[in-house]
């Protein structure tokens, strides 16, 4: 038997298998709602003490009797299973493949009894492999499916965004529970001219259905109302054999089945689609939902599964929106006292933390938050060939703190900067993407609104330079053979990235010096200036706060 290990997919399953509990959120645009014509979707990987790096495989054809090893858990007890390979794998660099195909996620338990702990695939190898095997999205559920029923399926439940560069579905799936391989699940066609958001919580209620449930269905496992809906053939009946369930089968809902909410999932995860979707729809309906994020149902029990947008939604957008903290909302997490005396939409404590007397309190969880271990926003382009059309915006910490590296699915090796060898937790190097953007996120976390502007300013200056670079590339690619056109995509995505990680350390650099001792210097287009320090005000809820708890302390005499 001839042994092929993929040690990307077992080495980041071990890293993305320490993600905290509510810890992702996915983004996904439809074609029509995007400006140019993209599919899109995003990934902020969130979780405590991890580097993610940005993985690739090569493409190959393969020898029968090739296999897999696939790595469950770490170290010397670590169990490896192996499953055959396939004649022929595509490249895959981050989470895109040579053809465009997708796959992103975002995690949320479930029904507990359902944790198959003895399947093969947790969902980050379920998404590497099907992304060495799909051509299309609809040809990556399938292998999804196909997959678990095969080797099992040993995490809890997971939404994933299955796109391709004409197509974005969203796929939620669970297991069935210990020692019964497969999995239940449904995937459904964002419409083409709206988007969808994931963020820990399942969101398929009711979906269309076959009018009957075939012995052709039953023997391949699933079914298909085409172009809208796939799903597998036993969603409803293993639902009513678990006693999920006792209704017609037209009424039938994933969610309410496989993972009810509570007020954690609403307020904690729920909330942040909702925050997304307020940005491109009205606010005044949307701010109608708020009664729901604060447990109330009685007059909405869900948000949209998707919404029409208001306007065309552009890359840059959603970008953006990966950052959110929901400001301007009655979600603000800048606005009040807890923000601190600088503004600040982060939170140290838990989410789930008591006040001294004992009084049981939250915190908001936003979007955008400081424990992400990589950020991505993907971008598939069909009219383009497939090389250049399909981008993954890419940096390792926090969407809010960094600027978005453009990486080609046509490269054919990773930048130094975003190796896994070059980005050890342990170990600070300014070789490491992943340091270099902590380095000056933790400068400007403890005095936010002093500090961000000068972030922006580097943000927006990168982001402008790689989005007005990219005409010049499609256009030199258009007169390329396929070899070159990989070539020449691989030094854009190095050059991209040496250009961010010398404006980086750049920055971290001019940082230190403006507010060097708590004071700011003055400063323009990145440079300091002459002139006369200042000393920038603590946010006014913190102003008004010391007042209102000190009384006359430090009321000035007249």
């Amino acid at each position: 038997m001839k042994k092929s290990i993929i040690l990307a997919i077992s080495a980041a399953a071990f890293l993305l298998g320490s993600v905290a509990s509510y810890a992702c959120t996915n983004l996904i645009v439809g074609k029509k709602a995007s400006v140019d014509g993209s599919v899109i979707c995003t990934y902020n990987c969130d979780g405590f003490g991890f580097a993610a790096f940005l993985n690739f495989s090569a493409p190959g054809r393969h020898a029968p009797g090739e296999m897999i090893a696939v790595r469950r858990g770490w170290g010397p007890n670590a169990q490896v299973n192996y499953i055959p390979q396939a004649e022929y794998t595509y490249s895959v660099a981050s989470l895109m493949n040579e053809n465009q195909v997708s796959i992103v996620e975002t995690t949320w338990d479930g029904r507990k009894e359902l944790h198959n702990k003895e399947g093969w695939l947790g969902y980050f190898e379920l998404m590497g492999i099907t992304l060495q095997r799909a051509r299309t999205a609809r040809e990556a559920i399938e292998i999804m499916h196909n997959l678990v029923q095969e080797y099992g399926y040993c995490d809890t439940g997971e939404s994933f965004a299955v796109c391709d560069k004409n197509e974005a579905w969203i796929m939620e799936l669970i297991g069935k529970g210990p020692d019964r391989k497969g999995a239940v699940w449904v995937a459904m066609r964002v419409p083409d001219d709206c988007i969808t958001a994931y963020a820990n919580a399942s969101r398929i209620r009711q979906f269309p259905q076959v009018a009957k449930v075939s012995k052709a269905d039953k023997k391949r496992g699933f079914c298909v109302v085409e172009g809208e809906c796939m799903y597998s053939a036993d969603v409803i009946s293993f639902a009513r054999e678990m006693g999920y369930y006792d209704g017609p089968d037209k009424d039938f809902s994933f969610r309410e089945a496989y993972g009810p909410l509570d007020f954690g999932a609403i307020r904690y995860c729920e909330a942040r689609v909702w925050s997304f979707f307020r940005h491109h729809y009205n606010t005044e309906v949307m701010d109608s939902y708020l009664p729901f994020l604060g447990g109330d149902m009685t007059e909405h029990d869900a948000l949209p599964l998707w919404i029409k947008p208001d306007a065309p939604v552009s890359y840059r957008d959603i970008q953006n929106d990966m950052r959110d903290h929901y400001e301007g909302t009655a979600l603000d997490m800048t606005a009040d006292v807890s923000a601190g005396p600088w503004a600040s939409p982060y939170r140290n404590q838990p989410v789930n933390y008591e006040a001294p007397d004992g009084t049981k309190m939250f915190r908001e969880r936003p979007i955008g938050c400081q424990q992400s271990g990589m950020t991505m926003v993907c971008r598939m382009r069909s009219w383009l060939p497939d090389a250049v059309g399909g981008i993954s915006y890419f940096n390792m910490d926090d969407a809010n703190m960094v600027a978005y590296v453009p990486v080609y699915c046509g490269i054919n090796r990773i930048p130094d900067p975003f190796r896994r060898e070059n980005n050890n937790i342990r170990e600070f190097s300014t070789e490491s993407a992943f340091w270099m953007c902590n380095f000056v996120a933790n400068m400007i976390y403890p005095r936010y609104s002093a500090m961000i502007g000068d972030l922006r300013d580097a943000q927006t200056e990168l982001e402008d330079y790689y989005e007005q670079d990219q005409a010049k590339v499609e256009e030199a690619v258009a007169k390329m053979t396929p070899a070159e056109i990989s070539d020449f995509l691989t030094t854009k995505t190095i050059a991209y990235t040496d250009k961010m990680m010398k404006r980086w350390d750049k920055l971290a650099k001019f940082l230190i010096v403006k507010h060097n001792d708590q004071i700011m210097l003055p400063s323009k287009d990145g440079e300091l200036v002459p002139g006369r320090h200042t000393s920038p005000a603590y946010a006014p809820a913190f102003r008004q706060a010391v007042k209102d708890l000190t009384g006359n302390r430090y009321v000035k005499p007249e």
